[in-house]
């Protein structure tokens, strides 16, 4: 691949992405945030269509250049067929899936504040109706591309994630998401790797820095100067230079990569800052930052 950007004389690469996931995950947002980028969105698509419009979207050529379908639970039967679907859309064009998935609680709140059943509840309850759908989306959860954790999302801040991750960028092959993050508050979900700085002293133990966070000079200076900080930081920006490249070459072009600690404050915010400024100098590599638990405490 050229890195996802368009070079002088090229016609821009035809894109096609389907997006689907948990009900009330945020399909229909994440469907207008790609309009707004001008993407053709077509949703609530029948499974069974998505062959005949991968077909006219390649003869049309760079006419519809980038083309996103929503498709979800609400088809019935017919969604059961997406994942033996998948295979083959991928075999035809540049075919990538999104899937959108959020906590039980999470969408519990956002199910009851509209005041509407679950797809799947019947006559059961809604955590009931969640269960199910997880339980008939997890092959194809684990075989997304692009997976999305809105838990902590309000509807503004995922737009503007899928803005920034799908705006134009030249000579940018992979989107890399540096995830700082508290462990006692849950894994992210949407993480592709995970690292943990617990390994190093926490600066909440010390009286001056306990107060402050990572963005801090004091505490990124007391992180970064600890045992094994700087050994770490080197093993890994090495390790990440091969699976980087790798993920270009395989068209994987938005990752995240997560570092955490206790409670997302100090150690992980620190060490994610430090890895921005060594991966960001990546060729082929477009760096953000995102801190998911900084200021919850």
């Amino acid at each position: 691949m050229n890195g996802g950007g368009e070079r002088m004389g090229e016609e821009p690469e035809q894109e096609i992405l389907i997006v689907t996931g948990m009900s009330g995950a945020g399909r229909s947002t994440v469907g207008n945030a790609l309009e707004d980028l001008g993407w053709y969105v077509v949703d609530n698509l029948p499974p069974q269509m998505l062959m005949p419009l991968v077909e006219l979207v390649t003869r049309a050529g760079t006419s519809i250049p980038k083309i996103a379908a929503v498709v979800d639970i609400r088809g019935g039967s017919l969604f059961s067929e997406l994942e033996q679907l998948m295979a083959g859309l991928r075999d035809q064009a540049n075919v990538r899936l999104m899937f959108l998935d959020a906590s039980d609680d999470a969408l519990v709140r956002r199910f009851e504040s509209v005041r509407r059943p679950h797809p799947l509840q019947g006559t059961g309850t809604l955590l009931d109706g969640l269960r199910a759908e997880r339980e008939r989306l997890a092959a194809l959860r684990s075989s997304s591309d692009i997976l999305i954790d809105t838990s902590e999302l309000n509807i503004h801040q995922l737009a503007n994630r899928i803005a920034a991750g799908f705006a134009e960028d030249d000579g940018v092959g992979v989107k890399v998401t540096l995830l700082s993050f508290g462990f006692k508050y849950g894994l992210p979900t949407d993480a592709d790797l995970v690292a943990d700085a617990r390994f190093l002293p926490n600066p909440f133990w010390v009286p001056d820095l306990r107060a402050l966070n990572g963005e801090d000079a004091e505490v990124a200076d007391f992180v970064l100067g600890q045992e094994g900080a700087s050994e770490f930081l080197d093993a890994y920006t090495a390790a990440l230079r091969p699976v980087l490249a790798g993920y270009q070459r395989e068209n994987k072009r938005h990752a995240t990569i997560a570092v955490g600690c206790t409670g997302g404050k100090h150690r992980s915010v620190a060490i994610v800052r430090e890895l921005s400024r060594r991966i960001g100098v990546i060729p082929g590599v477009a760096v953000s930052v995102r801190h998911r638990d900084l200021g919850r405490e």
